[in-house]
């Protein structure tokens, strides 16, 4: 039996094994005419830098994504050693910090790239342009970075991020959890705030998971639970996507996102947020789940399965909006509005890009972003792009080095290249069959796509915490 830890570890290794090589230690990563510096930063995270010979005086400056607590957290400068490769080949230099805890890193994350770039600059020399580029809770801080030290970055690349900010992630998660225990953990001890003991608390969840999976009722239940957080209902990258129709497919699929990544983040991981913050930053005040699913992109399934269960949606969703609500303890939430919620203040060029069926960090976070930014008059310096694959950062090295031949263009002219999905495909393809790859020959697939909303956005004053039940 799997524990809670190595089943999200496997998850990882299925859903974001990039090229099928992950390359983490700096032996992985040698190469000639490369020189690798290793050392510790102040408050004891690792960092690794790259720099090749020649250096063009470009450094990509990569922030990598959420290491389960606990787990090993060796420094990173990129996510798969194709792509390291081809950068370094380039003449670019990379570097890239561990951050000094695991877990909601972000607090520390923020200040030990910024020490890293100074102690960079101090050793190696000032670069003439800095980018900052990382995966998953790597594009959650990348996009910080900037926000935060506009004077340090010439532009970003946030890869498969967590765009809609802190607050609003978990807010959205705290929906699942809360939609799970009125479904399908009433009359137990399952805890969704405050957890006491998150490895029993995770436990006695997937328990439940598992024995609603096994009737036609659960299975419907499990749609709902799911649609508040819009997991998709698609999970296997080399898999197509399921029919608009084929609801028991797309359930399926959304079970294996919630068994292996929504459970242990509601109903464990969540703990360490809540350590980290001082209590629990999140609340559903003043939510109407009615309003939320219809919202959502599992609607038709949701409706579907219901009604093919024979169960009554309208008396799940009157008990979802009956049920006592949840507040946030004022520090905590401070605390996760600090790490991080986005303005929309951008001064350099920004491109995002995000797998379609992604349910670790679902697609709708690039709409929330994209609302911030052009609310503050920014728009002009983003550009988004998206990709047909299920998967969370399930990009091939082709796709990911064509993004980043576009940005470094952005820079070089002044102007935004051809960012069709024609023309990042093509890019791709020019690449060459060796970085065209995802376990096996794989083609580029950038495609014109636009995200629904994000459920649970905070962005306006008219979210808070204060709000009367």
């Amino acid at each position: 039996m799997f524990t809670t830890r190595a089943r999200v570890a496997r998850a990882f290794g299925l859903i974001a094994g990039l090229s099928g090589v992950l390359a983490f230690s700096p032996a992985a990563q040698a190469q000639a005419g490369v020189t690798t510096t290793t050392g510790a930063l102040s408050d004891g995270a690792t960092y690794l830098i790259q720099v090749p010979a020649p250096w063009n005086g470009t450094l990509l400056l990569y922030s990598h994504g959420y290491v389960t607590p606990g787990s090993e957290n060796p420094a990173r400068v990129g996510a798969d050693l194709a792509t390291i490769q081809v950068l370094l080949q380039s003449g670019y230099a990379l570097a890239g910090s561990s951050y000094s805890t695991t877990g909601w890193s972000i607090h520390e994350a923020l200040q030990d790239q910024i020490s890293l770039l100074d102690l960079f600059g101090a050793t190696i020399g000032q670069p003439q342009r800095t980018i900052a580029w990382g995966h998953s809770l790597g594009g959650i801080i990348t996009a910080g970075l900037i926000q935060r030290n506009p004077e340090r970055f010439d532009a970003a690349m946030p890869m498969c991020g967590v765009l809609s900010g802190g607050v609003g992630t978990w807010n959205q998660g705290l929906d699942s959890g809360f939609a799970f225990k009125i479904l399908l953990g009433t009359g137990t001890s399952l805890e969704i705030v405050h957890i006491s003991d998150p490895e029993a608390n995770v436990a006695l969840a997937e328990g439940l998971f598992a024995e609603a999976q096994l009737t036609p009722e659960g299975r419907a239940r499990i749609a709902l639970i799911t649609a508040l957080s819009d997991l998709p209902g698609w999970f296997t990258p080399t898999s197509p996507e399921p029919a608009a129709d084929d609801f028991a497919t797309q359930e399926s699929n959304q079970f294996l996102w919630g068994a292996n990544i929504g459970v242990p983040f509601d109903f464990e991981f969540r703990a360490e947020l809540e350590a980290r913050a001082g209590g629990n930053p999140s609340w559903n005040v003043g939510t109407d789940y009615r309003r939320q699913l219809d919202l959502s992109v599992g609607r038709d399934e949701v409706r579907g399965l219901y009604r093919a269960a024979g169960l009554s949606l309208e008396a799940d969703l009157e008990a979802l909006n009956r049920a006592p609500r949840i507040t946030a303890d004022p520090a905590a939430f401070a605390y996760l509005e600090q790490n991080i919620t986005f303005n929309g203040e951008i001064r350099a060029p920004v491109l995002t890009a995000h797998t379609k069926g992604d349910g670790f960090v679902v697609v709708e976070n690039e709409t929330t972003y994209k609302q911030a930014v052009h609310r503050a008059g920014n728009g002009y310096l983003l550009k988004q792009a998206f990709v047909e694959r299920a998967g969370h950062c399930t990009f091939t090295p082709a796709e990911t080095i064509a993004l980043f031949q576009k940005l470094f263009e952005r820079l070089d002219t002044g102007r935004w290249p051809d960012l069709s999905p024609v023309g990042l495909n093509a890019a791709a393809t020019a690449l060459g069959p060796a970085l065209n790859i995802f376990t096996g020959p794989t083609p580029p697939q950038f495609i014109d796509f636009r995200p629904g909303p994000f459920l649970r956005p905070f962005t306006e004053p008219i979210y808070c915490v204060q709000t009367a039940p």
